[in-house]
């Protein structure tokens, strides 16, 4: 590095913008030794310091402005940096090098422009009476909770990624959301039309209304809300709030007044060393304008950020070259992703589709025209396939022999590379341009954790969405060199699942804020922790699940009981024990089918599933069910769910234990219980294996003297025999052990993990299972069964504990504060049995050749 010079020898820079990329610069040129020519002001129109902007929705789950700021405050605090906080810049004098701001003028030498973008609110009559609420910075967030408070109804314009994540804040609020979007789909910029209607589809389920191919011609007063927006075609919608977020514009006023070139769309126009039509003048970010493009995401502004700062500190520079604009977000819970070229628009690209009904989630893959080379791909519901495919993308790594296997769902995602397979140039974090050679040296150069290793080379410190890859490759490279690696659940706990079990139950903690309080990091928890931490309460303590401390942490499946299908719709499953069922019994389930016109099918766990409720429709017939003596089923949960059985002694000729009645005495008493994953359970009255016993998490069969038990076998994408743990048990040795069995898989199983994988990854193997189980050397075998007994009794059908509080029956409306029925959804015919089909399903269902 040079020798620092003098103050008065070094340049003037100066930084017009304090946003996410402006402070990346700031950091790149520190970092590079910039400061030995430069003196660095930076100027920031907010009176924060930089801060996250990609994570701003937190600030409405209790962030406040602090914990969502970039880095710490001693950065600008560096010698030969300077920040103005509240200072904006109203001129540039080219003529004089000066910016001129209220408190004065200051000369530069060089500047960079990193104003950013600002929101676009569309010229509709009458929207500046409706407060032009806009969702950009925290001052923005601040407006929208003080318009919400009271309001009853808002409305978001717009249905990009910024227009979704506005609707999570309103319905975060307390408000019935409703997002209006001009296109035809939500995210049109990157989701094809089909991911578009399955995302659509999901979020209508959740409760938030969507309207697209509408434009707002007038926003007028209301009659039951404060405003009505008409749109055009006579339709209106009325609301009491309206939060603009229809894109961006850049920030280049600056630039225009000064006479800079500025690009017909907007933004400064830069070279790919980011210099304007002013060499004197660099541009940045969302304000500059590259061959053409304004790039909308972090990660091209950091590389901006990078390259600019690496020249100015002399060193050897990349010109900017453009940017993947690939993305993984969580839009209010529902996983969307896009990679590459979505839309298949490259000549000759071929394309796979998958459609998953069970799992309500789309996938497609997008090949170029030899069908060698993945070039884009477009997920909806399950972003697990993300990080393989945008390595297949980044890298160019040859498809497999049937590319079909990136999406279809043969082994839980994607076929993984294996951090092994992927190259050393390959990009582990595109925010920062980070690759898995990088994050080798680091870990060579002394990076022990995952905290160090991000901090050393800011992998997923930008928008995150590279964490679990990062971890992946974090702990290959740590195993190749014989060093034991950190099993933390995520960044915001040092412990393992089991640890954190452990410290649920010990110290009795009932709730996840205080959890994180006292053991982890950080203000709110992310999508790992959270339903990971809701599982271990509800196992220890089985306190309703729509409890509203518990509420945050669930699926969305628990969130509503109910299991949701394809087309938004819900799925009913009333518990039928053992599989038995009176008359009476079966005539109530016809009526309420009947009734509500649900489609009906029996399961291979000898239960009635009704298919096709709407959310509003849910407390109705639920209440319908208890009051003729049905229980919730738990088939949305992580839970016991059935206890299958054959007719055993009573009925059959070969039967030689009464397999219904203990099928009976296990679901009583496992009914509610929550594990790490679902739970299946079976009873055979004989060998003949009638009920298919051992192929359950726990299965029972009967012989002359007693019942055999079988543990951790299970079917779903990896079958597995269950293995004979015990012979010959009486009835009440039988329940001891399976009681013991299931909370040590409960107290030791990792999140999400299935009793057979739990089974394989024992030390030891069955019979140390047989050990710590049959023979107690762990000492365990009392607390276990106290701690199941406790589980038990506290025991209450969730369904019923919904019904008796009006504030959780609030949930279940598709409208808030309104009890009418979803107007999107439409009927077909399905084998002979009425079907619901949302709107937004019509456009999903694919021709022959898309679908695999």
């Amino acid at each position: 590095m040079n020798a620092i010079a003098s103050i008065e020898q070094r340049e003037k820079l100066v930084i017009v913008g304090n946003g996410m990329v402006g402070h990346h610069c700031v950091e790149q040129l520190i970092e590079r030794g910039a400061l030995a020519r430069f003196e660095v002001r930076v100027f920031g129109e907010e009176r924060q310091r930089a801060y996250d902007r990609v994570h701003l929705s937190e600030y409405f789950s209790g962030s406040d402005a602090e914990a969502l700021a970039l880095g710490d405050a001693e950065l600008y605090a560096t010698p030969g940096v300077t920040l103005h906080l509240g200072e904006a810049v109203l001129e540039l004098d080219r003529e004089r090098r000066e910016v001129v701001t209220g408190n004065g003028r200051y000369p530069y030498d060089r500047l960079i422009l990193a104003t950013g973008s600002y929101p676009f609110v569309p010229p509709i009559q009458g929207s500046e009476g409706a407060a032009r609420l806009v969702y950009r910075t925290l001052d923005d967030l601040d407006g929208i909770r003080a318009a919400a408070a009271s309001a009853r109804r808002g409305v978001v314009v717009g249905g990009g990624l910024l227009g979704l994540e506005a609707a999570n804040a309103l319905k975060s609020l307390g408000l019935e959301a409703h997002v209006v979007e001009f296109a035809p789909r939500l995210m049109p910029v990157q989701l094809d039309g089909e991911g578009g209607a399955a995302l659509r589809a999901r979020i209508e389920a959740l409760g938030v209304g969507v309207h697209v191919s509408r434009a707002t011609q007038a926003i007028v007063a209301g009659e039951e809300h404060r405003y009505r927006m008409n749109f055009d075609g006579g339709e209106f919608l009325e609301t009491d709030l309206v939060v603009f977020s229809a894109g961006i514009r850049p920030q280049d006023t600056l630039a225009r007044a000064c006479g800079l070139e500025v690009a017909p769309r907007g933004g400064v126009v830069i070279d790919g060393d980011c210099r304007s039509s002013d060499p004197h003048i660099y541009a940045i970010g969302e304000c500059a304008s590259w061959n053409g493009s304004v790039f909308g995401l972090v990660a091209p502004g950091y590389a901006m950020a990078r390259n600019l700062a690496a020249a100015l500190a002399g060193q050897a520079a990349t010109a900017f070259s453009g940017a993947d604009m690939s993305t993984k977000l969580k839009l209010l819970g529902v996983d969307v992703g896009s990679i590459g070229d979505a839309h298949g628009a490259t000549p000759g690209a071929r394309s796979y589709r998958f459609i998953d009904e069970g799992g309500s989630s789309y996938r497609r893959l997008v090949l170029d025209a030899s069908g060698k080379r993945v070039i884009g791909a477009v997920l909806v519901g399950d972003n697990s396939y993300y990080d393989t495919l945008l390595q297949y993308v980044q890298n160019g790594i040859a498809v497999p022999v049937d590319p079909a296997a990136l999406i279809l769902p043969q082994t839980g995602g994607a076929p993984a590379l294996g951090a092994d397979a992927l190259p050393d140039s390959a990009t582990i974090c595109s925010c920062h341009n980070v690759s898995k050679g990088a994050v080798c040296a680091a870990i060579d150069g002394g990076c022990g954790d995952l905290a160090a290793l991000k901090s050393c080379t800011k992998a997923a410190t930008g928008c995150g969405g590279c964490a679990a890859l990062l971890k992946q490759v974090f702990e290959h490279e740590l195993s190749a060199r014989g060093v034991s690696v950190d099993k933390s659940l995520c960044e915001h706990f040092a412990y393992t699942r089991q640890e954190l079990y452990a410290l649920v139950r010990v110290e009795g903690i009932r709730d996840f804020a205080e959890l994180l309080a006292r053991h982890g990091k950080g203000h709110v928890g992310c999508d790992i922790c959270k339903p990971t931490v809701g599982s271990i309460l509800a196992s220890c303590w089985n306190q309703p699940i729509m409890d509203p401390s518990l509420v945050p942490l669930q699926d969305t499946n628990d969130t509503f009981m109910a299991n949701m299908q394809k087309n938004g719709t819900y799925s009913v499953v009333p518990r039928i024990p053992g599989g038995e069922i009176t008359p009476d019994k079966l005539i109530v389930i016809g009526e309420v089918a009947k009734k509500y016109d649900l489609y009906t099918k029996i399961t291979g766990g000898q239960r009635i599933d009704l298919f096709g409720a709407q959310l509003h429709e849910l407390p109705l017939i639920w209440e319908e069910l208890i009051a003729a003596g049905f229980e919730t089923g738990h088939a949305y949960g992580k839970s016991t769910r059935t206890v299958k059985s054959c007719v055993g002694s009573t009925w059959c000729r070969y039967g030689v234990q009464d397999s219904v009645k203990m099928a009976l005495l296990l679901e009583d008493r496992y009914k509610g219980l929550r594990s790490p994953h679902k739970l299946k359970f079976a009873v055979s009255g004989c060998t003949r294996e009638c009920a298919e016993a051992q192929s359950k998490d726990i299965g029972v069969i009967a012989t002359e003297k007693g019942w055999n038990l079988y543990v951790c076998g299970n079917g779903g994408m990896r079958p597995r025999h269950a293995e004979l743990f015990a012979t010959d048990l009486d009835d009440e040795t039988l329940v001891r052990l399976i009681d013991r069995v299931l909370m040590f898989y409960i107290r030791t199983a990792d999140k999400l993990q299935r009793t057979s994988v739990w089974r394989e990854g024992l030390e030891g193997g069955l019979d140390y299972l047989k050990q710590v189980i049959i023979d107690d050397s762990l000492g365990l075998a009392v607390e276990l069964e106290a701690q199941m007994q406790h589980v038990v009794e506290r025991y209450e059908c969730e369904w019923a504990n919904a019904l008796k509080d009006p504030e959780k029956l609030k949930r279940f409306r598709t409208f808030v504060n309104d009890r009418r029925a979803d107007p999107g959804v439409h009927f077909v015919r399905e084998r002979g049995q009425r079907r619901p089909i949302a709107a937004a399903e019509l456009h999903l269902i694919p021709t022959t050749e898309e679908v695999l």
